[in-house]
């Protein structure tokens, strides 16, 4: 009977200490050579065969010379008796091809211990590079950046661990189970994926509860798994749990005619599976993390608030868009900053009190503060804070959301503006009753003294121009009463359908002595427009006031233009002068009440509030442009009638 002595290469997994423990086991002579025949370790019963301990590093070729004498030339063999250490006589036959030296036992005895300990070692190097296999594939199933590149990772895995099998590998959503993921090796019969098949008692030793599994994605049997594929003949099958989720099924199957091992790969499938489950579900726990994340970023991002999120040590961790844009500060600009470092020095103590508080787990609202945006510019804000916690419950940070104050306080300006323009309303009737009636007797008086002083030939001329001072300035503080009784008074008529045109005319007419005296001319330029539903008088009254107001803002020699036009659902109506336009810090003032850019004396700073109520009650809008040296353009929006 004949054996050969086989040599064993070292696996990275396989330690020298390994072996030599596994050769000392042994009570028959065992040699570990590498792949030049250069012994690197033996065993006991080796040593007794060479009569002496042998070093590692030496020729297998020089210790058989010294055991049988010459090793035989190339191509040729020897037979060498030789006596073992426990007395037992064997028969050698050594047999050299170039290098290598092949050593042969007649000896039933020492033949059956040389085919175990070569059945033994081709034991060793299987379990060796499967256990390397699955190392390798574990790291790559970690490291795999999609579900795409995971499927392939474990592909490559099976095929490695079977290889000359068919197989699939699915991989489903752990919610819902619908397959996300397939890929199959092999020709699949029609319908064979869509359901996922595997034994009980497979989902029995992975503690996977069948009762919750959906029955038309998952079908949980006793028997036999049906084959998927074409031309096979038998079946294994593991489903990918962990942590009690599936997350899918990997299927092996055997062509018609393989020999194999049903039991060791049904082992090693389910082996293969547990490692494929967690690196699954740790990958998609990893995707989870990083949507929820990603998610709460936008959220915060985007929020209709203002959001600051800060550290223990005050460090800026979180600067949302909308802080970001009433600031006028960068995010770059302000992550990892000190907060205190955007707060103006007379509030810094207020803030790190309410910081401080935060941190020991108290909740701060409506708490009003300044923020020092760019360029040194500060705005009023309103916060409420609270600590961010951990998982573990510390406090690793202080939250504030709020909200911008200039609105609000804005709004409160307002609302004491029309709280006095109120007062002033109901003041206005007996203003105007106690002024007017004297100064109409003044005034009227006074223009009969200058007639009468006109008829007089002897008369002093100095006095007539006394006289009509009197008379301008009684009539300047009449048009002041009316005009305060305008603004406070609502409009009590009607609207109707007028012409539009016609009343621009109108206000033309009216205006002619102003035009006159500044010699400023008129362009008109009406488009086809339809009549609307306005109050006669009031939009007189508005036309009237901007074309005087043109006249005010020009050299003689301007021009005030006149446009009309239909946009959409409403009339538009221009007023334009080719004046000397008003400041850029003035136009959002001056709609409003007592605000004027005329002299001392010239006007009452009510003219355009007026017209932009007159306007707003019609539902219509008003709007200004201007640029200084060229000129003002009102713009008039009128809705057509239904």
């Amino acid at each position: 009977m004949k054996s050969d002595i086989h040599a064993i290469r070292l696996t990275p997994s396989l330690t020298q200490d390994a072996f030599q423990a596994f050769f000392e086991a042994l009570e028959h002579p065992a040699a570990l050579c590498d792949a030049h025949l250069h012994l690197l370790t033996t065993n006991s019963a080796f040593d007794g065969l060479c009569g002496a301990r042998v070093s590692p590093g030496q020729d297998l070729a020089t210790v058989l010379k010294e055991i049988a004498g010459e090793v035989p030339p190339d191509g040729d063999h020897r037979d060498v008796e030789v006596t073992l250490s426990s007395g037992q006589q064997v028969t050698l036959t050594l047999s050299r091809r170039g290098d290598t030296v092949a050593v042969v036992a007649r000896n039933l005895a020492q033949a059956a211990a040389v085919g175990s300990l070569a059945a033994a070692g081709r034991a060793i190097v299987k379990h060796a590079e499967v256990e390397q296999t699955l190392l390798e594939l574990g790291r790559e199933v970690a490291g795999s950046a999609s579900e795409e590149e995971l499927v392939a990772v474990v592909a490559r895995g099976v095929k490695a661990l079977f290889p000359g099998r068919s197989f699939c590998v699915r991989i489903a959503d752990q919610r819902t189970l619908q397959l996300t993921s397939l890929y199959a090796e092999g020709r699949l019969a029609d319908g064979a994926s869509d359901v996922m098949v595997f034994k009980r008692v497979a989902a029995e030793k992975t503690n996977l509860h069948v009762s919750t599994l959906p029955p038309e994605r998952v079908k949980v049997i006793d028997d036999e798994v049906p084959l998927m594929f074409q031309g096979t003949s038998r079946s294994l099958c593991a489903p990918l749990v962990a942590s009690g989720q599936l997350f899918g099924v990997i299927n092996i199957e055997y062509p018609e005619g393989m020999q194999a091992d049903l039991v060791d790969d049904n082992h090693l499938l389910i082996q293969l599976a547990n490692q494929v489950a967690v690196g699954i579900r740790n990958a998609k726990l990893i995707d989870e993390l990083t949507f929820v994340r990603k998610y709460l970023e936008e959220l915060l991002e985007h929020a209709n608030a203002l959001i600051l999120v800060a550290s223990r040590e005050r460090r800026i961790v979180v600067f949302n868009k909308n802080i970001s844009q009433l600031t006028g500060l960068r995010r770059d600009e302000v992550l990892g900053q000190d907060l205190i470092n955007f707060i103006p020095e007379n509030e810094r103590m207020r803030v790190q009190r309410v910081v401080a508080a935060s941190l020991r787990g108290e909740q701060v609202s409506n708490f009003e503060t300044r923020l020092v945006g760019a360029g040194g510019r500060e705005v009023r804000v309103s916060f409420a804070t609270s600590a961010v916690l951990t998982a573990r419950g510390d406090v690793e940070g202080v939250i504030a959301i709020g909200q911008d104050l200039t609105v609000v306080k804005e709004l409160e300006k307002r609302i004491i503006q029309a709280e006095k323009l109120a007062s002033l309303g109901q003041l206005a009737a007996s203003v105007v009753h106690e002024i007017n009636n004297p100064m109409t007797a003044v005034a009227t008086y006074a223009d009969a003294l200058l007639q009468r002083n006109v008829l007089n030939p002897k008369a002093d001329p100095a006095d007539q121009d006394k006289l009509r001072k009197i008379i301008d300035n009684s009539n300047r503080i009449l048009r002041f009463t009316r005009d305060l009784v305008s603004y406070a008074r609502p409009a009590d008529d009607k609207p109707e359908k007028v012409d539009l045109h016609k009343l621009l005319d109108m206000a033309v007419s009216f205006c002619d002595h102003v035009l006159h005296q500044h010699k400023v001319a008129v362009e008109r330029e009406y488009g086809e427009i339809p009549q609307v539903l306005a109050v006669r008088g009031n939009l007189v009254q508005v036309f009237v006031n901007l074309i005087t107001n043109a006249c005010h803002a020009m050299q003689p020699g301007g021009v005030v233009k006149l446009s009309t036009r239909v946009e959409g659902n409403d009339v538009r109506m221009e007023v334009a002068d080719t004046g000397t336009g008003i400041k850029a810090d003035h136009l959002e003032k001056i709609f409003e009440p007592f605000f004027t850019t005329k002299p001392d004396g010239k006007g009452t700073g009510l003219g355009l509030s007026i017209v932009q109520g007159i306007v707003e009650k019609h539902g219509g809008v008003i709007k200004v442009y201007s640029a200084l040296g060229v000129g003002t353009r009102f713009s008039i929006r009128l809705p057509l009638p239904e």
